[in-house]
């Protein structure tokens, strides 16, 4: 469907530019209303919700599973990324499993920051291609 094709653009490029701008190691940056908890907790589920259903429905004569593979992975891991840290920022009771798990989501924030950005580029560039 056309509407998750612009839906995971939108979702993906909007989660890479949020990630990007968030804390970084404890220095915080000018507050932007995208900064806001419950705008990181509403886009991280939309970008899982879509990751998801692009994996289920490709945009032309695709590989059913596969085919938009790398939007919905990166949809996703946007998603995980971020409703992990509004849960660890938020929660008073801590688990050192879900901490080792949240901090090693939220290491690479950076990186998967500019690889959403570079995914979401690539399929609106690239709608038709099995992979992207």
């Amino acid at each position: 469907m056309i509407q998750l094709y612009f839906l995971s653009i939108l979702c993906n490029s909007l989660a890479g530019i949020v990630l990007f701008l968030g804390k970084d190691n404890g220095i915080d940056r000018p507050s932007l209303p995208v900064n806001s908890p419950t705008f990181h907790l509403v886009l991280g589920i939309l970008c899982a919700v879509i990751g998801v259903l692009k994996l289920l429905s490709p945009i032309a004569n695709g590989i059913f599973f596969l085919g938009d593979l790398l939007p919905g992975a990166a949809g996703i891991t946007a998603g995980l990324i971020l409703v992990f840290g509004i849960y660890r920022q938020n929660s008073a009771v801590k688990s050192n499993q879900l901490d080792k798990v949240g901090a090693n989501l939220l290491v690479f924030r950076k990186p998967v920051a500019f690889g959403l950005i570079t995914v979401a580029i690539l399929h609106f560039i690239f709608g038709n291609v099995v992979f992207l």
